[in-house]
């Protein structure tokens, strides 16, 4: 297998699994439908982007040089992470884009550097494919993988959206919002819990 195709598929099963930003993105598309979940999509894709870029560059070897930064910054990001997993539970379900907040671009471009499984994503990639800043590999990886997130991420705003037609109550609408954010805050208390043992 090439070294590009394994890429994609690394690239692929780590940005269309379930986690925080996928999540939020449902909710988003289900809540506001897909074009308004795009500017949430495009910050997490070009925060998750950047990420990469600068581990690539050096701040993975750092990192795995003082552990206790990525213990800290996996601590902080999963409170972040069940900060948004409590303001989804509590959203009021009501479709209309005055009454519901809408993730903007910013939260999308901010979730990914406290993201833990950004972080691990990042850092895996980098070291599996033993890329290096003067390894032209690099970049070719950081852009495939920029292409590959950003149309994971689309899809579960499309999933949204679609799944929005089906329900049309807001009561039911309610439930979807609870049940997607208490998983988001048990996939965070998880991250959390898995980088502490």
């Amino acid at each position: 297998m090439s070294t590009l195709l394994m890429i994609c598929v690394f690239s692929f099963v780590m940005s269309i699994s379930p986690g925080p930003v996928n999540m939020i993105t449902l909710s988003t598309g289900m809540n506001h439908g897909e074009k308004q979940a795009m500017p949430f999509v495009l910050g997490a894709t070009l925060g998750f982007s950047l990420l990469l870029l600068v581990i690539g560059l050096g701040l993975g070897t750092f990192i795995e040089q003082f552990s206790f930064l990525l213990d800290t910054l996996c601590i902080l990001g999963s409170l972040f992470i069940i900060y948004l997993g409590f303001k989804l539970m509590t959203s009021s379900g009501q479709l209309t884009f005055e009454k519901v907040a809408r993730p903007s671009f910013n939260e999308g471009f901010l979730l990914q550097w406290l993201n833990p499984k950004a972080w691990i994503a990042c850092l895996a990639g980098v070291s599996v494919f033993k890329l290096s800043p003067n390894d032209p590999l690099l970049y070719v990886f950081i852009l495939l993988y920029f292409c590959i997130c950003y149309l994971s991420i689309m899809s579960w705003a499309v999933a949204g959206s679609r799944l929005s037609f089906y329900v049309k109550s807001h009561k039911l609408i309610n439930i979807f919002n609870q049940i997607l954010g208490g998983g988001l805050m048990l996939v965070a208390v998880y991250l959390a819990y898995s980088q502490m043992i």
